[in-house]
This record gives structure tokens, C-alpha cells and sequence, in this order.
């Protein structure tokens, strides 16, 4: 049960999220239009979390996808949501501004 509750959160082992970031991954922040102009990690690609699966396409498979949004509880949810949908990696970064920090 903690090891299922790890993996939906992505608390399972460390990533070095900056060196990721530094070696091309995606930041999808899944926040609404209205929360992502209020502040934003610069880079990053806005998709609210319920239009993500229509917007699949703008996102590249072949590079690493981080997801962030306010808290970590949607980007959980888009980080499963990418997995389903064939993308192998994928990795919850959380709240946008702890985000922004660790790799920054």
C-alpha cells in the first residue's frame, strides 16, 4: 500500500529533476490557463489536466515529461493519465514552485 501511494505521488526513487530539465525534458504544467498566467516555470507547456488527453500531440514521447501543477495532486494524476497513454518516461515534479526551485 506505501509503495502503490510512492508510485502515485512519485515519491519512489530519487530523479535528479534539474539534470533532466538540462538534458531536454518537458515541463507540462497542468494547471489552468488562469493559474499558469499567474506564474509559471519559464518553459514549461500549459495543458489543463482535462484537456490533456486531447492535447497528447503536443507532447514529444521521445523525450522525459515532467508534470507539475499547484500541489502535485493533478500532476499525479496527468503523470498516470501520459503513462496509460504509452509515454515510459514520466516524472510527477509537484507543485510548480518546489519545481521551480529544484531546478533552478
Amino acid at each position: 500500500m506505501i509503495q502503490l501511494l510512492k508510485n502515485i505521488f512519485g515519491l519512489g526513487s530519487k530523479v535528479n529533476l534539474k539534470e533532466l530539465v538540462q538534458n531536454g525534458a518537458q515541463i507540462i504544467d497542468v494547471r489552468s490557463k488562469g493559474e499558469f498566467q499567474s506564474g509559471h516555470i519559464r518553459g514549461s507547456v500549459n495543458i489543463p489536466l482535462q484537456n490533456l488527453l486531447d492535447s497528447i500531440s503536443k507532447i514529444r514521447k521521445d523525450k522525459p515529461v515532467i508534470t507539475c501543477c499547484a500541489s502535485g495532486m493533478r500532476s499525479a494524476s496527468a503523470k498516470n493519465m501520459l503513462k496509460s497513454c504509452g509515454f515510459t518516461e514520466v516524472f510527477n515534479g509537484g507543485g510548480w514552485m518546489s519545481l521551480k526551485n529544484k531546478i533552478t
